[in-house]
């Protein structure tokens, strides 16, 4: 198979966080050497990787260096500067490719794309600067979501609208370039984690359910537990995606979905997901397996499910009272800890997760909230 990188070769990875860490784990499992590139040092993923690249992206003697130790390239995070990418496709294959990080990190061209590709979206407005926010709003209606166009994650980067008097606060808030969107009145959010091989093959997981805690992901459940008419059309707006921007790799589609059944695209992330660190344990080949496979140009592995699962997220704010008592966590025996090398806690910040799987999405998400709950360390005061 043309583009085919066999078990033994040396992978590298641009970005060195948690999903690099975890891919890292997938490829040593199977044979393969990691090289990851980022500005930091003892890394989540360089902790684990074989060589650890520590350059700004800008450093294009370095990333030139980086490129030529490896086989091939792929990404753990979306805003790595094109010119970059652009260096390392020159000296090796980059998966995804340009098209698929161009559109993804920006959110007013990922949105231009949804929309004249035909995917449901809610109503935008682009807004260049603080001028034409007003006119926007009533274009779009309030409530609506100001979002800045670029680098945003995890809720970074917008605000929600209520009506006009909120303009100047809002707009200065973020501070350039912006894109306005309607509110979606949804009944619930879900997402597709999906793989694309060399070859075109498709293979994906299902829609699973995501709640958020301050616009960052709380807690996945698999299966999402809609209906068939539902779901498959999400599995197909997601399949038409991932064509669209030529994706070769793990990448994730998020939706809102309304009270009717309506899906409306939310987001594009072009590498794994949080809400697919669930297939570690509970699906036959996780979401970093899928990447390394693709990546690789093999056949990618089954996404079969045995039983249903989920994922609870453990932030900063768990560290707020000292270190969690993991020995509680691990009294869950059916409950499997994960957590990053980061040294830092932060309120907000993704520091690791749980995953449980069970005989219902239901009783899968008590288990691996009972065992965050326990967690907690408990502070006695006189």
């Amino acid at each position: 198979m043309n583009g085919l990188i066999l078990p033994g070769a040396t992978v590298g990875v641009l970005g060195s966080g948690q999903l690099g860490r975890m891919l890292a784990l997938a490829a040593r499992r199977m044979g393969y050497r990691i090289h990851v590139f980022s500005p930091d040092q003892d890394s989540p993923a360089g902790q684990v990787a074989d060589k650890e690249w520590s350059a700004a992206y800008d450093d294009l003697d370095a990333v030139r260096e980086f490129a030529r130790s490896v086989s091939v390239v792929t990404l753990e995070f979306e805003n790595i500067p094109a010119a970059t990418v652009e260096e390392v496709s020159m000296v090796v294959p980059v998966r995804p490719g340009w098209k698929a990080l161009h559109t993804a990190q920006n959110r007013l061209r990922e949105k231009q794309f949804l929309r004249e590709a035909g995917f449901p979206v809610t109503p935008f407005r682009a807004v260049p600067e603080r001028s034409v926010l007003g006119d926007a709003l009533r274009e779009v209606g309030a409530p609506a979501v100001l979002k800045t166009a670029g680098f945003g994650y995890d809720g970074k980067g917008q605000t929600r609208l209520a009506g006009t008097e909120d303009l100047d606060a809002a707009w200065d808030s973020l501070g350039g370039e912006a894109v306005l969107e309607s509110w979606a009145d949804f009944e619930r959010e879900v997402s597709v984690v999906a793989t694309r091989g060399l070859d075109g093959s498709f293979a994906h997981y299902g829609a699973v359910e995501n709640t958020h805690d301050r616009h960052i992901l709380d807690v996945t459940v698999a299966p999402a537990g809609v209906a068939p008419e539902v779901e498959e059309p999400a599995v197909e707006v997601a399949r038409g995606i991932f064509e669209e921007l030529e994706i070769v790799g793990t990448a994730c589609v998020e939706f809102f979905v309304a009270a009717n059944g309506r899906l409306l695209v939310n987001e594009i992330a072009p590498r794994p997901h949080n809400s697919g660190h669930w297939t570690i344990e509970g699906a036959v080949a996780s979401q970093f397996e899928q990447q390394l496979r693709a990546v690789c140009g093999l056949p990618l592995g089954s996404t079969g499910r045995a039983r249903p699962a989920a994922m609870a997220n453990l932030l900063g704010d768990l560290w707020a009272d000292g270190e969690p008592d993991w020995r509680a966590v691990c009294a869950f025996p059916e409950v499997k800890l994960h957590l990053y090398g980061k040294k830092a806690a932060r309120p907000g910040r993704k520091m690791g997760h749980l995953t449980a799987v069970a005989e219902t999405p239901e009783a899968a998400r008590e288990k691996v909230l009972r065992a965050r709950d326990a967690a907690r360390p408990r502070v006695f005061r006189a």
